[in-house]
This record gives C-alpha cells, sequence and structure tokens, in this order.
C-alpha cells in the first residue's frame, strides 16, 4: 500500500474483477491492500476504523453478545460507517475495500505493544464472529476456503452415518437430531479445545464438529494468525515510522482511543489512607476489593496482586509517599523486617510510579488485561472474580456483599455465558441502586470514578430498593428505553473521544 498527496488514484476493476476481490463481507485478511490511496483518505479509514472497534467493545459491555439487541445495534453501527456487514447486497465492493484497506492501516498503530495488540485483536474477533452469525450457510463453505481453512461440510449420507456418535459428543446437539444442522470435518488438531472438554466426535484423525462450535475454532484461527501478523507488523514497523507524514499519524491513534488509561493526572491526593478500608467496601469493584481483604487479612500479597492493586489505588489518587506507607504498614504487621521491605519492595514501589528503570509512569490495568492475562494460581488473590473465581466461591462472595439471591442468580448467568464485564456492571447497578449506570464499564479505576459520583449527588439515585428475590419481567417499553439512553451515553462518549482525532487530522502538517 502507497500514499500520495491530494493527488491520487484507485484500481479501477470491472464487475468481476470488484466481485473477486472482496467475495465475502467478512475476510481473514491474509493478503494486504496493494492499491494507491491518498493520505486524506488514509486519514479518514483510520478514524472510520477506530470509530467501528470502540462501538464494538462497548457494546460488547453494554449488550449479551449474540443476543438481538446486540446485533442489530452492531449492524446499525456497521451501516453507519459504512463497513460491510452482510452478503448479497448491492454494490458492496466499497464497504468492502474499506474494511479491507482500513484493518491494515489499524495494524501499523497497533502493533506496538501487547496491551494494544490484545485490544485490537479482541475487537476483531468480536467483529468478525458477528460477521460469521449472519453469513448465510450456502456461503459459510466458500469463505472457509477463501480463508485457507481446510474445513469441508459432510454430506448427509455421512450425517446419517455417523449421527448417534455426533448428537452423544456434541453438548451443542443435545437433545436434537441433525436435521439441518451442518457438520464440519475437520483435522484433530484444530479442534483440541473441544476434544480437551470432551465435546466432539473423533474419528480417523478428523473431529466432526457441528455448526454452532465451528465458531470457537473460526476465531482460534483468525487470532493465531492475526496475532503473528501484528508481531511481523512490529518488526518491519521502524520502517513505516521513518516516514514523517505517518508516524504522528500511527503515534496519535494508538496512544490515544483503547480508552482512558486512568493515570493519576489531577487525581493525586486526593484520598487518604485512612478513607481505603471504607472505600473498598463503598466504590471498589470486586476484583479490588477482594485484593484489599486479602491484604488486610494476611498482610502481603504475592507480586500480581501488588501490581493489579497498587496501580489502581495509584490511579484513584495515592501518591508515591501514601502507597510506600501502606504497603510498608501492612507487610510490617506481617512480621517482615521493616529493612527487608525497603531492599525487597520499596523500588518496585517507586518503579511502578516512573521513578526507577526506565522510568515508565505505569497506568492501572483495563478489565480487557486483567481479564485475558496472567490468570491467578493457589495463594493468589488478583485476577477478576467473574472470570477466575470457580462459581460456588463467587457466589458466596456475593451473598457477604449483601447482593440479593435474585441479583446473585442474574450475575452468575451472565458469568456462565462467558460476559465477564457485564456481571461486573450489574453488580455496579445493584450496590448502587441504580437500574442503568448509563456507560459502558471497562476499567476497575472506571467503576470507582462513576461510583463516587453516584454517592458524592453526580447522578440520581432510585428511591425505592431493588427487590430483585422476585424478579418481574420489566415492560418491553422500559427496556427499549433504558436501551436507547445507554447507547444515547456511549454515542455521546464516542464522538466526544474521536473529536480530538478528527481535529489532529484536520490540522495543515
Amino acid at each position: 500500500m502507497e500514499f500520495s498527496g491530494r493527488k491520487w488514484r484507485k484500481l479501477r476493476l470491472a464487475g468481476d474483477q470488484r466481485n473477486a476481490s472482496y467475495p465475502h463481507c467478512l475476510q481473514f485478511y491474509l493478503q494486504p491492500p496493494s492499491e494507491n490511496i491518498s493520505l486524506i483518505e488514509f486519514e479518514n479509514l483510520a478514524i472510520d476504523r477506530v470509530k467501528l472497534l470502540k462501538s464494538v467493545e462497548n457494546l460488547g459491555v453494554s449488550y449479551v453478545k449474540g443476543t438481538e439487541q446486540y446485533q442489530s445495534k452492531l449492524e446499525s453501527e456497521l451501516r453507519k460507517l459504512k463497513f460491510s456487514y452482510r452478503e448479497n447486497l448491492e454494490d458492496e465492493y466499497e464497504p468492502r475495500r474499506r474494511d479491507h484497506i482500513s484493518h491494515f492501516i489499524l495494524r501499523l498503530a497497533y502493533c506496538q505493544s501487547e496491551e494494544l495488540r490484545r485490544w485490537f485483536i479482541q475487537q476483531e474477533m468480536d467483529l468478525l464472529r458477528f460477521r460469521f452469525s449472519i453469513l448465510p450457510k450456502d456461503k459459510i463453505q466458500d469463505f472457509l476456503k477463501d480463508s485457507q481453512l481446510q474445513f469441508e461440510a459432510i454430506s448427509d449420507e455421512e450425517k446419517t452415518l455417523r449421527e448417534q456418535e455426533i448428537v452423544a459428543s456434541s453438548p451443542s446437539l443435545s437433545g436434537l437430531r441433525l436435521g439441518f444442522e451442518s457438520i464440519y470435518k475437520i483435522p484433530f488438531a484444530d479442534a483440541l479445545d473441544l476434544f480437551r472438554g470432551r465435546k466432539v466426535y473423533l474419528e480417523d484423525g478428523f473431529a466432526y464438529v457441528p455448526l454452532k462450535d465451528i465458531v470457537a475454532i473460526i476465531l482460534n484461527e483468525f487470532r493465531a494468525k492475526l496475532s503473528k501478523a501484528l508481531a511481523l507488523t512490529a518488526r518491519s514497523l521502524p520502517a513505516v515510522q521513518s516516514d514523517e507524514r505517518l508516524q504522528p499519524l500511527l503515534n496519535h491513534l494508538s496512544h490515544s482511543y483503547t480508552g482512558q488509561d486512568y493515570s493519576t493526572q489531577g487525581n493525586v491526593g486526593k484520598i487518604s489512607l485512612d478513607q481505603i478500608d471504607l472505600l473498598s467496601t463503598k466504590s471498589f469493584p470486586p476484583c479490588m476489593r477482594q485484593l484489599h481483604k486479602a491484604l488486610r487479612e494476611n498482610h502481603h500479597l504475592r507480586h500480581g496482586g501488588r501490581m493489579q492493586y497498587g496501580l489502581f489505588l495509584k490511579g484513584i489518587g495515592l501518591t508515591l509517599e501514601q502507597a510506600l506507607q501502606f504497603w510498608k504498614q501492612e507487610f510490617i504487621k506481617g512480621k517482615m523486617d521493616p529493612d527487608k521491605f525497603d531492599k525487597g519492595y520499596s523500588y518496585n514501589i517507586r518503579h511502578s510510579f516512573g521513578k526507577e528503570g526506565k522510568r515508565t509512569d505505569y497506568t492501572p490495568f483495563s478489565c480487557l488485561k486483567i481479564i485475558l492475562s496472567n490468570p491467578p494460581s493457589q495463594g493468589d488473590y488478583h485476577g477478576c472474580p467473574f472470570r477466575h473465581s470457580d462459581p460456588e466461591l463467587l457466589k458466596q462472595k456475593l451473598q457477604s456483599y449483601k447482593i440479593s439471591p435474585g441479583g446473585i442468580s442474574q450475575i452468575l448467568d451472565l458469568v456462565k455465558g462467558t460476559h465477564y464485564q457485564v456481571a461486573c456492571q450489574k453488580y455496579f447497578e445493584m450496590i448502587h441502586n441504580v437500574d442503568d449506570c448509563g456507560f459502558s464499564l471497562n476499567h476497575p479505576n472506571q467503576f470507582f470514578c462513576e461510583s463516587q459520583r453516584i454517592l458524592n449527588g453526580g447522578k440520581d439515585i432510585k428511591k425505592e430498593p431493588i427487590q430483585p428475590e422476585t424478579p418481574q419481567p420489566k415492560p418491553s417499553v422500559q427496556k427499549t428505553k433504558d436501551a436507547s439512553s445507554a447507547l444515547a451515553s456511549l454515542n455521546s462518549s464516542l464522538e466526544m473521544d474521536m473529536e480530538g482525532l478528527e481535529d489532529y487530522f484536520s490540522e495543515d502538517s
């Protein structure tokens, strides 16, 4: 892909060539674009792709993925930003071209660190999952072939021959006959996750996977390919960054739009050490409340817990001096010698504040980082309770937080569906006695800030308490109203986020 000034040209293709370039509304992005584009189009595509991925992220933590609401909202965003989303639409070449080029532009911006790569991969996977879910069945085999996936739908005769074994081995088909369900013959090595869970029928080195289960395998393949591609892109990045037209643009993209980092700017010194115990019960998310309780009880946390909790406290306003005092006081209660703390732990605290080593001023962990990286082992207390806790232990923990039985059931249902951030958002609404928190939760420090805003009168609190023990279905009108207000809040926030980027791109260089 090459870039020119205002004078530019597009490749002009005949109808058949245009269709052959992008045969589907979704793709694995195996080949980079080869046409020339202008810097103006480069900038516009970059902005629109970031808007799309931010919408994917926000909708994913505001609605349960795969539900009718989630699907319709995401389709609306794709349509508004003019990206491809459905097969069999007229004149889909331009939306698919925009999708192809913009994906590769953001690879350049989001290959620069592990955190950026993780965020980019997750949003692209969610986007692919949505597009695959609305792909017509008669197009699936062609898509798999074009994506170089050796997955073949078996014939009706083969299906009938192995029906009993396939149904018995596949929980997703429990109690069903195969009927019109497509079954794919996949190399055994590509279905290891299903094999480990004893959820697939194996024969002669092949797994027979129902369509309902093949999505996870396709997403794993996509993640592996994209992860490798981002690593290769990062190696060649110095050559791209040497272009003075692109370097500031890419840096601006990568540093501004994975969400607020909740650094201590404006918060330093706003809380005192004697406030932390009370704040932990009123405004801490469960992950941090769990760490604080473990620290008070054991007078020690392992490295993963110290990093996760320490950066969170830094983000809510603890100064370096307060942090050193806080951790030292607690560790000494655990019979640790003060000199040992000064020699073994003080350096790490100063390092996290950017005062030692490379002088990197570390920012608090986001929900995505906590959920996807460094899972806790025995004796650890870090991680996400909704992701990493045993359901029964999570239930007991929620009971100790005075969440009602009906509320606990709602949260556990969300956890069972792997909607961890939505479960945390539901917890937020219950402990603050609000119907609709009006934001998409993606950061522990965001939980704290929004909690303080409510408790300090920044948002009206319902006069009547929630009675979730005997939940009553809300009228459909009210559901629509709540969903609309939440989406309006998301869109407003996203538009504000993007204003700075658009202003930046519009400046004369």
